[in-house]
C-alpha cells in the first residue's frame, strides 16, 4: 500500500503582526541645546543647595542669638536679685534704727514722773507698766498708769495719723472686754503719744475723748479733750 509524503507545517503569521515592519533602534543625538538645558538645571540645584545652606546658617545664628539673649537675662535677673538682697538689708538696718529710736522714745514719754503730769486733771496713779493682753483679746499696751480704781492705756507712736486713733479706741475696746471677762471692774481712760503730729490729727484725738501727749523739751506736754475723758 502506497504511503503517504509528510506533510510540512508552517507557522501562519499572527493578524496582530500583519503589515508590521521590522524597526531599527538608532540613539538620540545630544543637541547643544541639551547640553545648555542641562547646564541650567545643575546650577539652578546648586543656587538652591546654597539658599538652603544661607537658611540653615541664618537658623543657627538666630538660636546662637536666643541663646545669648538668655544668659544676658539670666544676668540680669541675678544682678536684680543681689541689688534686691542689698535694699532688703540696708531696710532692716533702717528699721532697727527705727525700733531703737522708738524705744528710745517710749522710755522718754513714758517716764516716772508722767503719772505726776496727770495729777492737775484729778488722776492719781501710783504705777506705770507696760502689758500684752491675750486670750483671745490680744492687745499690746506701750504703757499703763494704774491705781485701784483706774487705768490709763497709753499707746506710742513715732507720727501720729488718724487710723492709729481709731486704732487705740478698738484697743481700748479691747482692754475693757478682758476685763470684764477677768472681773476687772477698774474704770479705763485712754491716751496717746506721738512724737510728730499736725493740729488737725491732735485734735481728732481730743474729740474722741483721748489725752494727747507730746514731747516739750526735756520734759512732755499732756492735753486733756476738749470734752470729759472717754471712760471705758
Amino acid at each position: 500500500m502506497p504511503t503517504k509524503a509528510p506533510v510540512k507545517k508552517t507557522k501562519k503569521a499572527s493578524s496582530h503582526t500583519k503589515g508590521l515592519k521590522s524597526v531599527k533602534k538608532t540613539s538620540k543625538k545630544l543637541t547643544l541645546d541639551d547640553l545648555l538645558k542641562s547646564q541650567d538645571e545643575a546650577w539652578k540645584a546648586i543656587r538652591e543647595t546654597q539658599q538652603a545652606v544661607k537658611e540653615t546658617q541664618k537658623n543657627i545664628f538666630g538660636l546662637d542669638n536666643a541663646k545669648d539673649e538668655a544668659w544676658k537675662a539670666i544676668r540680669e535677673t541675678q544682678q536684680a536679685h543681689k541689688e534686691t538682697e542689698k535694699a532688703i538689708k540696708e531696710t532692716q538696718k533702717n528699721v532697727g534704727g527705727l525700733s531703737n529710736t522708738l524705744g528710745s522714745m517710749v522710755e522718754h514719754i513714758l517716764t516716772p514722773g508722767l503719772p505726776q503730769k496727770f495729777k492737775k486733771f484729778g488722776y492719781s496713779f501710783t504705777r506705770l507698766a507696760s502689758y500684752s493682753y491675750t486670750a483671745g483679746v490680744w492687745a499690746q499696751i506701750d504703757g499703763m498708769l494704774e491705781n485701784g480704781t483706774q487705768a490709763m492705756a497709753v499707746e506710742v507712736k513715732m507720727t501720729l495719723r488718724q487710723s492709729d486713733i481709731d486704732d487705740h479706741i478698738l484697743r481700748m475696746e479691747k482692754i475693757r472686754k478682758f476685763a470684764d471677762e477677768h472681773g476687772d471692774t477698774r474704770k479705763f481712760i485712754g491716751a496717746i503719744a506721738a512724737i510728730i503730729t499736725d493740729e488737725s490729727t491732735k485734735n481728732y484725738a481730743l474729740k474722741k475723748g483721748l489725752f494727747v501727749i507730746e514731747p516739750s523739751g526735756e520734759d512732755v506736754k499732756v492735753t486733756k479733750p476738749e470734752t470729759e475723758p472717754r471712760v471705758w
